[in-house]
């Protein structure tokens, strides 16, 4: 059996903290100066954004929402990898999406790995 990638990990890490609302442990995925975006036009840059974002995506979402990958592939060169998913959102009252998600990782000073640019949107940011 194939060892699963670090950033797989870590990918599968942040969407049970999602759904299980444990934003420390999401927020510690990030780097320091990560960009997400919340929604076509809309990012939180730095880890008190992007908590804020999440607190208040949570609460939009009544604490239901599940995210999971039904697919990855990661393109990683020396300390940058690209990481293209299929990624399933839902919700309660909310239709399940899949996303063509996009991310960014990029390794620290102690060689772990940490989402630079979290983007769920992936190119459909171009349709806006």
């Amino acid at each position: 059996m194939e060892e699963q990638h670090p950033i797989e990990s870590l990918i599968n890490k942040a969407d049970a903290a999602i759904g299980q609302g444990y934003l420390d442990t999401l927020i510690d995925i990030y780097a320091d100066d990560a960009v997400l975006v919340i929604q076509p036009g809309m990012n939180a840059v730095g880890k008190e954004q992007i908590r804020k974002a999440f607190e208040a995506i949570a609460a939009h979402f009544e604490h239901t929402l599940e995210v999971e990958q039904a697919g990855m592939e990661i393109l990683e060169t020396g300390d940058v990898a690209l990481v293209l998913c299929n990624t399933i959102v839902s919700a309660k009252e909310h239709p399940c999406q899949e996303r063509k998600a996009t991310y960014v990782f990029k390794k620290n000073a102690n060689d772990e790995w940490l989402c630079a640019i979290d983007n769920s949107y992936g190119h459909d940011l171009l349709d806006v």
